[in-house]
């Protein structure tokens, strides 16, 4: 018999820091002082970064060169453009919308900035990076990228057309997203009008957050407004939701990894002896070459 679930914590957004000179975000976790390294796992970093303005630019400010391995990295577009390269040859522009799927795996080395073009006029600039962590036997597998652009998400139309349910990952009433992941991930944008009401049901043992990107919703009961983060409990499946504004939601729920984390830097690993092979790899040059 299926339960609701209770939430844990609304969580606010804590104070913002810059990731290089093109990203201002808030940290949920880890770090935030209310979860363990694992409590969203298989997910195991939130930056969000909530709606600012750039102004234009000749030169296009953002992240240079750096190595990432053992975990995956995924960035999602709600408003700016931007253009991302790596060691292995691919590059890109993550659109309005969009999503970057990036396995670092066994070693990486990427740079993102704002795209040139975009910067040029500026704007309105907000969006979301997660790293999935990956499962010890899949560390030290082959990096590879999935660029998924928005029209290629599985929709659901909400009834009375009261928005739509994008699936980037995993399966909604048998409509599935188009990337893939190495651990069952359910990760979905709702883009719904006020009145609107959605019902999710997740195994219990699936760490399950919101991230309220618009607007303000009320979940099992609960009011969680703009920028909050809303961590429920494994206690239940089933959620419900009803927009009270206009209102974006990324809902994010995964399958946790039972394995040791131990991150250092730019690396998730299992053991510090992976995190000294990690630091000595990449210092002997084996993530390959990319130019800042």
């Amino acid at each position: 018999m299926n339960k609701l679930r209770s939430i844990e914590h609304i969580i606010a957004p804590p104070p913002a820091h810059m990731v290089g000179d093109g990203f201002r975000v808030h940290n949920f976790f880890p770090g935030n002082g209310l979860m363990a390294l694992d409590r969203m796992s298989p997910f195991f970093l939130l930056d969000y970064g909530s709606k600012i303005e750039f102004s234009p630019s000749d030169k296009p400010r953002g992240v240079g060169v750096h190595p990432h391995r053992g975990f995956e990295t995924v960035t999602i577009a709600y408003h700016g453009k931007v253009a991302h390269h790596d060691s292995t040859g691919n590059s890109g522009i993550i659109g309005e919308g969009d999503v970057q799927w990036m396995t670092a795996a066994s070693g990486i080395l990427h740079k993102e900035y704002h795209e040139a073009q975009w910067s040029k006029i500026g704007g309105e600039f907000q969006m979301v990076q997660l790293w999935v962590n990956l499962p010890a036997k899949f560390k030290m597998s082959k990096p590879k990228y999935q660029p998924i652009r928005r029209e290629e998400f599985g929709k659901v139309i909400l009834p009375e057309n009261k928005g739509v349910l994008e699936i980037i990952a995993g399966n909604f009433n048998a409509t599935t997203g188009p990337a893939t992941s190495f651990t069952p991930i359910e990760m979905y944008n709702a883009r719904v009008k006020k009145g609107a009401k959605l019902h999710f049901s997740f195994p219990e043992n699936y760490n399950t957050g919101f991230v309220i990107i618009e607007g303000s919703v009320i979940v099992n009961e609960q009011q969680a407004k703009t920028d909050h983060f809303v961590l429920f409990a494994n206690d239940g499946t089933d959620i419900y939701v009803e927009a009270t504004q206009d209102a974006i939601v990324l809902i994010l729920s995964g399958e946790p990894i039972e394995e040791p984390i131990v991150p250092y830097g730019p690396f998730v690993m299992n053991s510090k002896k992976e995190i000294v092979d990690a630091y000595d790899d990449w210092n002997n040059g084996k993530f390959g070459y990319l130019e800042d």
